[in-house]
């Protein structure tokens, strides 16, 4: 097995969340490393102009993954229209920033509905499909949150962290029908809703460079070509990981 074996040629991808930041990022990656790309989002301007961007390999569907009622019947249409789904990145995602003592019941629940509830109802769904061809790469994005403890965070940092705890069950029963289960945890990556939110707080900022091991932030081609790595067949025999992408800010001390 050569290097073609890290490429994705003739595959089809769901990027959920593809229309900016980490999730765009991943959809670029994988077109360009031969593969066709679906990306979703609740916005479709968003949508359009990342389509555009991407070029001829790329379509967008709305779709608002915290309505997981809609899930089954969307991931049936595209198997139908597009065509059979060979990757899945559960990318989409929400935040809340509060102290733990100021996190109501209904922000929690909302966390966890979309970063937690949703990715397992979609999983399911698109699985369906991967283990009856006996074949297909699903991708969740985790985060340092889900790897140590993060301030004002608690509803984020537990959807994150249980998600391991999914792709660990998830692995035992997808992995006998060559179903493959990751995640990614991105480390600080660079985006416009990140830049944004550390120049707001500079204490945040620093305390963030602090435990980079590196001396910069991250791009997002640095989750998109781990992106890539985990859904090629050069990944065949890797299943039930959490890699981090995060310029060693998980060990660093």
């Amino acid at each position: 097995m050569g290097l073609e074996s890290f490429g994705l040629e003739g595959k089809l991808a769901l990027v959920t969340g593809g229309g900016t930041g980490i999730g765009l990022g991943i959809a670029r990656a994988f077109i360009s490393a031969g593969a066709s790309v679906i990306i979703t989002g609740r916005t479709e301007d968003t949508l359009s102009k990342a389509c555009k961007e991407l070029g001829t390999e790329c379509s967008y569907r709305v779709q608002d993954i915290s309505r997981r009622n809609q899930i089954p019947a969307f991931v049936k249409i595209l198997e139908s229209s597009i065509g059979p789904l060979d990757i899945l990145v559960n990318n989409a995602g929400i935040h809340h920033k509060a102290w733990a003592q100021d996190t109501s019941d209904e922000d929690f629940d909302r966390i966890l509905q979309t970063n937690l509830s949703s990715v397992f109802t979609l999983t399911r769904e698109c699985a369906h499909y991967m283990l009856q061809r006996r074949r297909g790469s699903i991708l969740m994005i985790s985060s340092m949150t889900g790897l140590f403890g993060v301030d004002r965070v608690v509803a984020y940092g537990t959807s994150k962290t249980a998600l391991t705890g999914l792709i660990n069950g998830l692995v035992t029963e997808y992995s006998k029908h060559n179903v493959r289960v990751n995640a990614i945890a991105p480390g600080w990556i660079e985006s416009d809703m990140f830049l944004k939110a550390i120049t707001n707080d500079q204490a945040r900022k620093k305390q963030i460079e602090d435990r980079i091991a590196m001396d910069h932030f991250g791009q997002t081609e640095d989750t998109g070509n781990a992106a890539v790595f985990l859904s090629s067949d050069a990944a065949k025999y890797i299943t039930g990981v959490v890699l981090p992408v995060d310029g060693g800010a998980a060990v660093n001390f």
